[in-house]
């Protein structure tokens, strides 16, 4: 893995290609960062204007180098051959499943992922392409194989899903899905390239909200898609003619964030795990949905196929009237709104159940964020 002027060799490991993949100290007058390339054009020397070799950089809606030094980024810490990034995760996500699939093609989606990947399938993939959808529970390998049809050309994952936080053993699905000719797609925004890496089992695509964990500071709006070569040609096609390449500050924002990835992360980890812990033993708290206890169903799965826990869990309060609306508003130190992954802390409330709350468990002091909740539970 070359990194231009360093002298050696970047080891293949998540911690130096967070910090050091793309290091060119020497083409940058000795700049530890890259600057930013805020151009939308690259001219074309007149020496090589008949080349028939295309040049790498010419126009920004199809390339750009910050944007490209991110994605080399994505790509090596997801094992990929490619990554693509896009102005946000649902960019990322429809332009995916739109290489993936045409008009009249069967999809087989597990039914509690992201609210809008929901709506993309049904009011523009089904409304608009003709295609038909078919929602499953995805735990089972039996949900997949039982509702596959001859015209399936895809199954979107994402391990875990967003509020309920259910996992897809990615290697089994990937493992039928292939030889069937059926792609697959997963969303690894919660595990993160650092904690997940689907492609290494068998999935042809990976997507991120970059929004979340990679970002990491709620100040940017990106998303990204990772896989083989072949496949990211088709993913590549439509970003250039949709025209949702991500732009060259954010990219060099995104890449910031990527830098302390690993630190915060283990931060995120660790507290979450522990408020998740409490949570369990608090008597107003019915059951925890979070993969890193000991007590989630699918913990085994989850040891397998992820190498540490995120932040987002969620909690299904213990009354029979319970107010999970009242319970947020109580809170002071949880903010609400419908992202996380950022240093701040969140909270929402599940739109189908009135007792079921997601947070997302911050950098703020773990005793404060504790405090805050146990008040709030306490007044149930």
């Amino acid at each position: 893995m070359a990194t231009g002027s360093r002298p050696f060799e970047l080891r293949d490991n998540d911690a130096d290609i967070l910090a050091h993949l793309g290091d060119d100290y020497e083409r940058y007058e000795g700049a530890v960062i890259q600057p930013i390339f805020m151009n939308s054009l690259h001219v074309t020397p007149k020496d090589q204007m008949d080349s028939s070799v295309p040049r790498r950089f010419a126009y920004g809606r199809v390339s750009n180098p910050t944007v490209d030094l991110f994605e080399r980024k994505i790509a090596a810490l997801e094992r990929g051959d490619k990554a693509l990034a896009f102005a946000s995760g649902m960019a990322a996500i429809s332009s995916a499943m739109l290489a993936c699939v045409k008009a009249g093609d069967h999809i087989v989606c597990v039914e509690n992922a992201y609210g809008p990947t929901r709506v993309f399938i049904d009011e523009f993939l089904v409304g608009k392409f003709g295609c038909e959808a078919t929602y499953v529970d995805g735990r089972e390998l039996s949900d997949f194989i039982d509702n596959v049809k001859p015209s399936t050309s895809l199954i979107y994952l994402e391990s875990p899903v967003s509020m309920l936080f259910k996992l897809q053993d990615l290697r089994a699905v990937a493992d039928f899905a292939r030889p069937r000719g059926i792609r697959t797609i997963v969303d690894n925004s919660w595990a993160t390239p650092l904690y997940q890496k689907p492609l290494a089992m068998g999935i042809d695509l990976s997507v991120h909200t970059v929004s979340k964990y990679i970002a990491g500071h709620s100040d940017v709006i990106a998303g990204v898609c990772v896989g083989g070569e072949s496949i990211m040609k088709d993913v590549h096609r439509v970003r250039e003619f949709y025209g949702g390449i991500l732009q060259p500050m954010e990219a060099w924002l995104c890449i910031r964030g990527l830098r302390s990835l690993g630190v915060r992360l283990k931060a995120h980890e660790s507290a979450a795990l522990e408020i998740a812990k409490r949570l369990e033993q608090h008597p107003a708290v019915k059951t925890v949905n979070h993969p890193g206890l000991d007590s989630f169903p699918q913990r085994e799965l989850a040891r397998r196929q992820m190498t540490g826990t995120t932040s987002p869990l969620s909690f299904e309060l213990n009354c029979a009237n319970a107010d999970a609306r009242g319970f947020v508003k109580r809170l002071e130190w949880f903010n609400v709104g419908p992202s996380w992954g950022g240093f701040e802390s969140m909270a929402v409330v599940s739109g189908g159940e009135d007792s079921l709350v997601r947070i997302h468990v911050g950098l703020e002091d773990i005793e404060t964020l504790w405090d805050d909740l146990k008040r709030s539970l306490d007044q149930i």
